[in-house]
């Protein structure tokens, strides 16, 4: 899995943070996402789908 972020997307609502904080944070000043994990584990990859599911900027794009 490779996941990749598009900053000018993402509104800053940190869905992503709070569905796998181990893969994504935020950026203090304005709440952008921050991507942690270009390529995270095998345990994490339900929960990123998800996050990048659910993500209202669509700004999440993963691969297999």
């Amino acid at each position: 899995m490779k996941i990749t972020v598009d900053q000018d997307k993402c509104c800053g609502a940190g869905t992503c943070v709070l569905l796998a904080p181990d893969v994504f944070d935020q950026r203090e000043e304005d709440g952008i996402v921050l991507l942690l994990q270009e390529s995270p584990g095998q345990d994490s990859h339900d929960i990123v789908r998800e996050a990048a599911d659910v993500c209202p900027g669509a700004a999440i794009t993963v691969s297999e």
